[in-house]
This record gives structure tokens, C-alpha cells and sequence, in this order.
């Protein structure tokens, strides 16, 4: 499905606890593939430096249900600084869509230092955009969002399932690459989270995998989670 030139995608979250996720995962063996970018059966790390405005309008929107809303992140997996990704996720109801572009190290710590100028000579949207959003929202970074990815996929409708687990929140810095830099687990309503993104549709032999009494649907938004935490900690 496309909007607006974008391609759309399907995304459905629930919080899980631990025997619902080795129930689900024993099921997956046989029928999805283990994403290629896994090193081990426990996944990769993701870390998600997540920007807002002054007005918090990231949080405020998705507090809100805003049917349309968009965030920008700069993500890293593993830590690895070979590759780093600009993106913007964009919301639309229950479907979403990416924009991304690569940053080399120089121009992430660019980012972090506030010089966007940088953008005006990149070619790609996502790039522009955050410029713009820049001068004229000041966006900036202000949380990152640490968690443990173990990934399935299966070729048709492009199907992605994920388990995020051990999700924590940066406290201090939001630099990953700075000394100081560490996080704080996030208290959860369940020991993690379940994604399942899909294109135009999913096949019913995969959908009914997930047919589990311990699964509670919810707009989770995990970056509004940690920025939560942000707050309960400098309250302390």
C-alpha cells in the first residue's frame, strides 16, 4: 500500500512475558527464518538516539493517538560506527513508514554538537527534512533507546517478527559513544515486547502462531516509555 509516495507498512505491538515468548518462539522454528543479521539466537543490540522539540511534541502526539505523526532517530546496531542510519518513521493508524540515510561518524557527532548544516548538501528527503524540522521546531536529541532485537522473517508479505528485550533508556548522556554513556532498564507490563510488521498482507498459517492467551495489544511506543524513565530519574 502507498500514501503519498510512501510505501506503507503494517505494524501491530503487544507486551508478552517470558512463557509466552519461548511458546512463540519453539512455533517460529519451523515455519520463519531467523533474521540474517543475527548473530546468535539472542539477537543484535539496537540503539535509537531519538529527537524532539521543546514541546515534546514526539511525546505529545503519541499521548494524543495523533493519526499522523512522525519521529526522527538516529539508530546503531551492535555499536558499530560503520554503520550509522538517519531515519524518520512516520505513522499513519496502524500502518508505518521509513525514510532512512547513512551518517558517517563525523557528521553523527556533527548532530550531537548542533550543526545541522551539514544536511542542506545531502540528497536525501529524510536529511532535508530533519533540517527543516530543525530550524524550524529546534529538534534536537534527547533520549536514547537501548534494546535486545531477536528477529524472524518470512519472504512472503515481507512478514517481520520481532522479540524486544532488555530495553533500557540513556541517563545523562545520549551519546553512545561517549565515556559516560549508560542506561536504565525500563519497567515494563510485561517482560517485553512482540512486533509484527507486514506489507499487504500475511498469511493465516503465520497469523495463527501468534494465537496466544498471554498477548495484550497496546500503542506501545518505546521511546515514549524511556522518556518517562528521563523524567522519574531527574525527579529523584
Amino acid at each position: 500500500m502507498n500514501y503519498k509516495g510512501h510505501r506503507l507498512r503494517h505494524e501491530y505491538k503487544y507486551y508478552i512475558n517470558s512463557l509466552v515468548y519461548h511458546e512463540l518462539r519453539e512455533r517460529f522454528r519451523y515455519i520463519l527464518n531467523r533474521d540474517p543479521n543475527m548473530k546468535d539466537e539472542e539477537g543484535y543490540l539496537i540503539s535509537s538516539i531519538y529527537f524532539d522539540d521543546f514541546h515534546d511534541s514526539a511525546v505529545v502526539d503519541k499521548m494524543d493517538g495523533t493519526r499522523y505523526r512522525k519521529k526522527y532517530r538516529i539508530r546503531l546496531y551492535d555499536y558499530d560506527e560503520s554503520f550509522i542510519k538517519l531515519e524518520c518513521k512516520s505513522k499513519y493508524n496502524n500502518f508505518i513508514s521509513k525514510l532512512w540515510a547513512p551518517l558517517t561518524r563525523a557528521e553523527y557527532n556533527s548532530i550531537l554538537q548542533g550543526d545541522y548544516e551539514f544536511l542542506l548538501y545531502r540528497e536525501e528527503d529524510v536529511c532535508k527534512m530533519l533540517y527543516a524540522d530543525y530550524v524550524t521546531k529546534r529538534i534536537r536529541p534527547v533520549t536514547t533507546v537501548e534494546y535486545q532485537r531477536e528477529a524472524y522473517v518470512h519472504q512472503l508479505g515481507n512478514t517481520r517478527i520481532t522479540f524486544d528485550k532488555n530495553i533500557g533508556a540513556s541517563i545523562g548522556t545520549v551519546d553512545i559513544f561517549h565515556p559516560d554513556y549508560e542506561t536504565i532498564c525500563v519497567p515494563l507490563d510485561g517482560d517485553m515486547v512482540l512486533e509484527i510488521k507486514y506489507d499487504d498482507y500475511i498469511p493465516d498459517y503465520i497469523w495463527k502462531l501468534f494465537q496466544s492467551d498471554g498477548m495484550v495489544n497496546c500503542a506501545i511506543s518505546k521511546y515514549v516509555m524511556c522518556r518517562d524513565l528521563n523524567r522519574k530519574v531527574r525527579k529523584q
